[in-house]
């Protein structure tokens, strides 16, 4: 009870020219006060003889201000009393390194503002652009789509780009309903995956759920992958993670795919697919755009693994590699690098998965244009833009490069390399060398049938 009741002396205020302590003893009382930088200028100008004028209001303005840190104006600062006096030597040439100091801070920030102007101007121009290619996508091209997709003008400003207005319209067009799914029956397909993971839900035992006639490895496929690939799915949006606003979305409709095609049922991948598409379409036109795209050749057979059609493709894509780049083609040959190792990735996803998100929407604009001759057009591309990279690196080096590409790639630079690509091997163009792939491969199987041989 009586802890607190003794007064403690009150402490006197420090005064501020009292000593201080040094390892060996009292520092006697500093009189000079921190000067401000004006005091500090006057005393340097006053010593050296040397006068310095700032530059006008107005020139200061159109340059870039530079204001240096405090921190950096300390080399300019006299030394404690208790410390010899800078010489004038000394002295100057602590000036000349703060004003080098000065001078290569302030050609930093000019450096990075011109950068900044640069691409403030690309962002404003390529703006620009997109609102007049809408403008003309709106009024003059999609009222009269049949007529103009395939002229020469419509060609070129789907080259440059489509528009994020008119992307998914676009997009719907090109790729078409061969399939003739409507909402309706995009409905009966998703009410029908509904129930099937509410059973899946409520049945316990194997015999149950392979009476309601679905296998364990169906089930499987359509609830465990899906749910998983899901998260997977462009990770750094957050939009389609559990309680993000497109995850049921993203879930309904892979959901429904496999309802409607159980013979291809759900491979990984699809969710990037479906993803992009959602993106830029309603949920209906977004599966029937879904559906459709999986239904190209190309895709048919990598998403139902047909290995033998798989092989076809990369072996079309090795006979343009070695015309467009015949020093990478013998460098991965060396190595036995085949394009499985790399692509089976790209055209599962459609680069939407290895290339930033709107370098891979502008890739699939023009995919919708050429059809499957642009996906390993592009594969091309990437292989020629990092060319000198590739060249210097081994197995092991090249396949991890290839499967996570650097972020900093650009739709210009990318582009650019496309476009140098020649999609022609002895005045055979890409449809042509694959038929006539696959036309060997008929004759093949005829000679080593069995009714040939009997």
């Amino acid at each position: 009870r009586n802890f607190f009741t003794k007064r403690t002396k009150e402490l006197k205020p420090a005064v501020q020219s009292a000593p201080g302590w040094k390892l060996f003893g009292k520092v006697p009382p500093r009189e000079n006060l921190p000067k401000d930088s004006k005091i500090i200028q006057q005393e340097y100008e006053a010593r050296t003889g040397r006068m310095y004028k700032p530059p006008p209001p107005s020139a200061r303005r159109k340059n870039i201000e530079f204001e240096p840190l405090s921190t950096t104006a300390l080399i300019l600062e006299d030394r404690p009393a208790n410390l010899p006096a800078k010489s004038v030597e000394e002295a100057l040439r602590h000036r000349q390194e703060y004003d080098e100091m000065v001078a290569e801070a302030k050609k930093r920030e000019i450096k990075e503002a011109h950068k900044r102007k640069k691409i403030m101007r690309e962002r404003f121009k390529q703006e620009e652009n997109i609102a007049s290619a809408m403008v003309i996508w709106v009024n003059e091209i999609l009222p009269n789509w049949e007529g103009m997709r395939a002229t020469r003008r419509v060609r070129e400003l789907w080259w440059q780009g489509l528009p994020p207005s008119v992307r998914g319209k676009v997009w719907s067009l090109a790729v078409g309903n061969e399939l003739n799914i409507t909402p309706e029956l995009y409905e009966i397909f998703l009410s029908r995956a509904k129930e099937r993971w509410k059973s899946f839900s409520e049945t316990s035992s194997e015999n149950d759920i392979e009476d309601a006639g679905v296998s364990v490895a169906d089930r499987e496929a359509s609830l465990e992958l899906i749910k998983l690939d899901i998260s997977r799915t462009f990770p750094s949006l957050y939009i389609f993670q559990k309680g993000g606003p497109y995850h049921d979305l993203l879930h309904s409709v892979l959901g429904a795919y496999t309802c409607y095609r159980p013979d291809v049922g759900y491979v990984q991948g699809m969710s990037f697919i479906a993803a992009v598409l959602i993106l830029n379409l309603e949920e209906a036109d977004a599966f029937i755009a879904f559906a459709n795209l999986l239904n190209k050749p190309c895709q048919l057979a990598f998403f139902r693994v047909d290995h033998s059609m798989m092989l076809k493709y990369f072996a079309a894509f090795e006979v343009f590699f070695e015309e467009n780049l015949p020093k990478l083609f013998l460098h991965f040959r060396s190595y036995s690098l085949t394009p499985d190792i790399y692509l089976i990735d790209w055209i599962f996803t459609l680069y939407s998965k290895s290339l930033p998100l709107d370098l891979a929407c502008r890739v699939w604009d023009v995919f919708c244009r050429d059809g499957e001759e642009f996906l390993f057009r592009t594969g091309l591309g990437i292989l020629r833009l990092y060319e000198d990279i590739l060249l210097q690196m081994d197995f092991i080096h090249i396949a991890q490069f290839l499967t996570k590409l650097p972020e900093d790639i650009t739709s210009e630079k990318l582009f650019s390399c496309i476009a140098a690509i020649q999609m022609q091997n002895s005045n055979k163009k890409w449809a042509q060398v694959f038929a006539s792939l696959m036309k060997d491969n008929k004759e093949g199987d005829k000679n080593h049938s069995p009714a040939l041989k009997s």
